[in-house]
């Protein structure tokens, strides 16, 4: 009898066992399908070539935003006048973007098949402005009267588009052989906006945008309406060469998806799509 009943005993047991690995799939064959992996990329490095007037909005935070996005893609980047960057792009710099504070250098390097042409877009809208240095005193009120200063500082026109863009204001307002004469020409535009915040010169023309990095210096006046024959347009594009154009287009969709054309925004530009 007692034999009878361990043995009852024991198929309760395995019973117990079995029934429900059957009925809840309990064998390695059936667990739940893993996750998907994650999509590893290769690290990649790209050259972005822009105008000096970019570099604090592209360094302090649109730089970081892109690569906390797209981790993989490191972005260095080389600012200075826009005529230097299409001079240095001529002569085999391998950028992969540039991006122009004026059209003229962008239009010059898609003419000599350096930049994808379906790859540009005129992306912002800056102005031209008249600053002083913070709290100095000067007689001058505005572009009509820069004349009055002892030293006007510009960016060299032969190659900087905002001293470009102060030739033609200035030459507008018939003053342009008297401002030349008293103009100490900067090799780009940061280097103008130093001199006046130094107090190195008495008055200077800059962007807004460069004006409104620092409180060093105080704007005067913007240049007169009608004194420019066109806006002040910022186009990016990226150029024929690139090693990375995925990459590239990448950073260049960036720039103009809302987030970043928000920090351009922060920075004083407005958007021109």
């Amino acid at each position: 009898m007692k034999r009878g009943i361990i043995r009852f005993v024991k198929v309760l047991l395995v019973s117990s066992l079995i029934l429900p690995a059957a009925l809840f799939g309990g064998g390695k064959k059936d667990a739940a399908p893993q996750s998907a992996p994650v999509e590893q990329h290769e690290p990649v490095t790209i050259l972005v070539a822009a105008a000096a007037s970019l570099e604090y909005s592209y360094v302090q935070q649109l730089i970081p935003l892109f690569q906390s996005k797209y981790p993989w893609i490191t972005v260095e980047g080389t600012y200075d006048s826009s005529g230097k960057l299409q001079t240095q792009i001529e002569s085999g710099l391998q950028a992969d973007v540039f991006m122009s504070a004026a059209t003229t250098q962008m239009d010059n390097l898609v003419g000599k098949n350096l930049i994808a042409p379906d790859s540009v877009k005129p992306l912002l809208e800056n102005k031209i402005v008249l600053i002083k240095p913070a709290g100095g005193a000067t007689t001058v009120t505005g572009f009509q009267n820069a004349t009055q200063a002892r030293v006007i500082a510009l960016g060299d026109p032969a190659s900087v588009p905002a001293g470009q863009y102060a030739r033609e204001a200035f030459t507008s307002l018939g003053i342009w052989d008297a401002v030349s004469a008293k103009a100490s020409l900067g090799t780009n535009v940061t280097e103008v906006l130093n001199w006046v915040g130094e107090a190195s010169a008495e008055v200077g023309v800059v962007y807004a945008t460069d004006a409104a990095t620092t409180k060093k210096v105080e704007v005067i006046a913007e240049a007169p309406a009608g004194s420019l024959a066109r806006k002040v347009i910022y186009p990016v594009g990226i150029t024929a060469s690139s090693a990375h154009p995925a990459e590239a287009k990448l950073f260049v969709d960036f720039l103009a998806s809302p987030d970043g054309l928000a920090v351009f925004i922060s920075y004083g530009f407005a958007p021109n799509l």
